[in-house]
């Protein structure tokens, strides 16, 4: 479940890896454009997602895929596969330290991922969300092939604000 390329590493995430995903992980940036990570983000936080995703990772029918990613040995950031049915469909989900954006990684990893579901998995639907005010995020999935299919009004709640999401997908 190794993906290479030549600029990074997608890979499962393990013990060990807690301080370079705490270190790049714990940013409001990151957790306001997300729907899950919280700020501040803490070394027991990322040894509890360590755990699951470890548990996922043995259990063969899990509906998650996810891989860290490692640039000069450090995991700088995630992304993968969710809610997947088999043959059919999946969520992308990712996010990636702040010193790493702007520099082409999450695109290259998104179409590396996407790539492994359509063959692999054979699915034949990849879509995600991304909140309207996430441009850079919106861009790496348009970057990689994916269509915008719709606005979700007030799809999530941060706090007590109500927050729309675009609605992208790629289809093969």
């Amino acid at each position: 479940m190794i993906i290479q390329s030549k600029n990074f590493i997608l890979r499962p995430v393990r013990r060990g890896d807690e301080v370079s995903i705490v270190k790049n992980i714990n940013n409001k940036k990151i957790s306001k454009n997300t729907a899950t990570i919280p700020y501040p983000y803490t070394m027991e936080d990322a040894k509890g997602w360590i755990r699951e995703k470890i548990n996922q990772y043995k259990n063969k029918n899990s509906s998650d895929i996810v891989w860290g990613i490692e640039i000069d040995g450090e995991i700088c950031g995630a992304i993968g596969l969710h809610e997947i049915v088999p043959g059919h469909k999946g969520e992308l989900g990712y996010w990636i330290g702040e010193k790493f954006w702007g520099r082409g990684i999450m695109t290259e990893a998104t179409k590396l991922v996407c790539n492994y579901g359509f063959k692999k998995l054979k699915l034949k639907r990849i879509w995600a969300k991304v909140y309207v005010f996430n441009t850079g995020s919106k861009r790496v999935l348009e970057k990689s092939g994916f269509a915008l299919e719709g606005i979700c009004r007030k799809e999530a709640k941060k706090g007590n604000k109500y927050i729309d999401a675009y609605l992208l997908a790629k289809i093969k």
